[in-house]
């Protein structure tokens, strides 16, 4: 079994359903299965695509996305998914690392091909504009079903937030694990239409949005813009999506939406980032079906744990793991700590990756007796659940005593006006470092700095006061949402 004969058994099964909604476009799973065997012939034939070989995605949001994909694993390669928002350089960094000779990608892009080409003459580029001309390919074509569960099925390039990105190396095996875990976590139904709102080559949306619902039989709603954000209500309602996976800064958004007639939706999860308890506790007030957090990092297929669907769910904890992956809270020599103690949160399981493509230092600094070190830290209670305190390169050392940036942005959440926070540790020649806030206000509001540390010091030990806070008409976000420290790190203090 992998990956392209699990899509191609579920396509055969529902080949009449709707695949993807695509505004007022419908696409069927027999179609699919039809395109992405086109494309998976075109890769083999005319551009001498070998099993293992690489093929790069570079693509905004779009329906071909997912042919591209099966397309890609039905030929035996291996599918890398780029960040449409990175600039040539980058992407050269990608391909050229990776070793890939071909690259599909879209004409709006079309401005970087000649540069990409100059830095790498082997590559070979096909559009996803092209696709509709492909020659059709007669159903009898054989999808390499050669690969198995333990052949490389994705590179997933970390954000590189420092440094080079890394290549996470994914098998068939992890991302099939993966997919089983998650359907038996969130009770995945065929029934189901996972709208996919987030960019598609991140992890999150790669899996779930991709992957997991092509697998079981569910719909895809692919949005087409989140701009009015009233015309992503408008769509769920219209195409009855039923889950929604997404960032916590897209759920702030949702908030902000006036109020809306009943949504088909059974489920929201967030992930990518911490969700802050206070949006949880806004969220639960204002609609009817639950929203759950989960966890996990690329390198893990990426996700970890959720919070139950049905049961306790604890504001503030990334919740449980899911069926068949353990999580550990581990010292620093790799001894597991007792309950509520913090340490490295360490994930095992099928969906951890092999290692990072080509850096054996890199994945021996993660990797270790099974376990995958993600630099997360936090700790496990006595119920089984589990909660993020901070990463380990975000934690600050005021006066050698260790001080968690998440505790201090929850706290100034709680302070009426805030949109969002983002602490960060700033040098300070006398205690090591010093807390720095960095806060926008909600539209129409204006925030004061004493009245704002005066209520922040009411909940927290001194040291933990920002020493000083800076208002910001926004913060730096990455494509997924997540605030960009390292930027804020770097921000002149007025």
């Amino acid at each position: 079994m992998n990956l392209a004969t699990a899509f191609a058994d579920s396509a055969e099964k529902h080949k009449s359903k709707i695949a993807i909604c695509w505004g007022e476009t419908e696409i069927s799973y027999e179609a699919l299965l039809a395109q992405s065997k086109s494309i998976a012939a075109c890769l083999q034939t005319r551009l001498g695509l070998k099993p293992g070989d690489r093929v790069a995605l570079w693509v905004k949001n779009c329906p071909e996305f997912v042919p591209a994909v099966f397309g890609i694993l039905s030929a035996g390669g291996v599918v890398v998914p780029i960040n449409n928002f990175l600039k040539p350089a980058e992407v050269s960094y990608i391909l050229n690392d990776s070793g890939t000779n071909v690259l599909i990608t879209d004409p709006e892009l079309a401005a970087h091909f000649e540069i990409l080409k100059a830095a790498r003459p082997s590559l070979a580029v096909l559009r996803v504009d092209q696709f509709a001309a492909l020659d059709a390919v007669d159903l009898r074509f054989t999808i390499d079903a050669s690969r198995s569960e333990a052949d490389l099925a994705a590179l997933l390039y970390t954000s590189g937030t420092t440094g080079h990105p890394k290549g996470a190396m994914l098998t068939h095996g992890n991302f099939l694990h993966n997919v089983a875990s998650c359907v038996a976590a969130l009770e995945v139904r065929e029934d189901e239409r996972v709208v996919v709102a987030l960019p598609q080559f991140h992890s999150f949306m790669f899996k779930v949005g991709t992957l997991l619902p092509m697998l079981c039989g569910c719909g895809i709603l692919l949005l087409k813009t989140l701009h009015p954000f009233k015309s992503v209500l408008e769509e769920i309602a219209r195409h009855r999506g039923t889950i929604l996976p997404a960032v916590p800064s897209f759920y702030r958004a949702l908030l902000a939406v006036p109020e809306f007639g009943r949504l088909p939706l059974r489920l929201c999860i967030s992930g990518g980032a911490p969700l802050p308890v206070e949006v949880f506790n806004e969220f639960t007030r204002k609609f009817p079906f639950p929203l759950r957090e989960g966890y996990g990092p690329t390198e893990s297929s990426p996700v970890a744990t959720v919070n139950p669907i049905h049961g306790v769910n604890k504001p503030g904890s990334i919740g449980k793991p899911i069926p068949n992956v353990e999580l550990s809270i581990r010292d620093e020599a790799g001894r597991e700590l007792p309950v509520d103690e913090i340490g490295e949160i360490c994930i095992r399981g099928g969906n951890v990756m092999l290692g990072y493509w080509n850096q054996p230092e890199e994945t021996a600094k993660v990797l270790r007796d099974g376990w995958l070190l993600t630099g997360d830290v936090g700790y496990g209670d006595a119920d089984g659940y589990f909660f993020i305190t901070d990463r380990k390169k975000d934690m600050l050392l005021v006066n050698g005593i260790n001080v968690y940036p998440r505790e201090i942005e929850e706290v100034i959440y709680q302070f009426p006006g805030v949109k969002e926070a983002a602490v960060v540790g700033l040098p300070d020649p006398r205690r090591g470092e010093q807390p720095v806030a960095f806060v926008t206000a909600a539209e129409g509001q204006t925030l004061d700095e004493r009245l704002l540390l005066q209520f922040v010091r009411g909940k927290l030990a001194d040291y933990k006061v920002p020493k000083r806070v800076v208002f910001m008409p926004a913060l730096p976000h990455n494509a997924t949402g997540k605030i960009l420290k390292t930027v804020l790190r770097k921000h002149p203090l007025p």
